[in-house]
């Protein structure tokens, strides 16, 4: 009867199975610091456990590796962990980098190749929301704006996102300076009784700004918002094209595009909806 023969075990092995373990110790302790955070930075250990999906018991032995490297923190009267002081400077180090025309420049040419449509990104400057990138397809739509062209704060997508999202008395007195000088035939769009106020809960409640033959005749437009950690609004991203071809609505393919490039670029900014 032929006699079995074990395998012979690999001369590395050992190493092989402690490199494995140690990556996935490394896992659970990003996962333990993950947890903490999405729970806003404070937990119990039970809370922070089933957050994790693991034992209390382990979660609190990863928990006391992560106290003694700082990025971890126990409160002594609770006994709540939180986020420790060497957490805060990687969030510091991370905030500075966060650049919203770096995290929103791929989103533009995607946009441009998959809905052939211009699109741009815009900042609040000193005069209104000013162009700072912009995109064109093959066959671009003939609009006179370009980098460094100042928007409308009441009649341009991009300009009504800064209003209705952005904490700042600059845009309010903007917003106020243009309703002023508004003609007639403009003012017949806004609302008679609170044409600025209904403007905001109109796209606080899409999350964008549509518009048709608003700012431009025969040019359409959506935006979004681009958002920080903090919820502020940093840059607005927009697609505009001809009213014929260009679909506008809120559950169209453009805004809806739009909208997931703009949520992805808030991301890397550090937004949490």
């Amino acid at each position: 009867m032929p006699r079995s023969h074990a395998l012979p075990v690999p001369a590395d092995a050992p190493l092989v199975r402690a490199r494995r373990q140690r990556v996935q110790a490394a896992a659970t302790g990003v996962a333990v610091l993950k947890g903490l955070s999405r729970l806003g930075g404070r937990a119990s250990l039970t809370a922070l456990a089933a957050q994790v999906g693991e034992s209390p018991a382990k979660v609190h032995r990863y928990l006391q590796s992560l106290v003694e490297e700082g990025l971890v923190a126990q409160d002594p009267s609770s006994q709540h962990y939180y986020l420790g002081p060497e957490a805060i400077q990687i969030g510091i180090a991370a905030m500075r980098q966060a650049d919203p025309l770096r995290a929103a420049e791929p989103a533009l040419a995607r946009l441009r190749e998959r809905l052939e449509v211009t699109c741009f990104i815009a900042v609040m400057g000193n005069k209104g929301p000013t162009i700072v990138r912009f995109e064109e397809p093959g066959l671009p739509v003939t609009v006179n704006v370009r980098v460094g062209s100042v928007l409308s704060m009441l009649w341009s997508a991009t300009g009504r996102v800064f209003l209705a999202l952005a904490d700042d008395s600059r845009v309010e007195a903007m917003a106020r300076e243009e309703l002023a000088s508004a003609t007639p035939e403009q003012r017949q769009q806004l609302d008679p009784h609170d044409p600025l106020g209904r403007l905001r809960e109109e796209v606080r409640s899409l999350g964008m700004a549509c518009i048709r033959d608003v700012y431009l005749q025969g040019i359409s437009a959506v935006a979004a918002p681009l958002c920080d950690h903090s919820g502020r609004v940093r840059a607005v991203l927009t697609a505009l094209g001809a009213t014929g071809g260009f679909d506008a609505s809120p559950q169209g393919p453009i805004a809806q595009a739009l909208a997931v490039e703009a949520r992805a670029a808030s991301a890397v900014l550090g937004h949490r909806p």
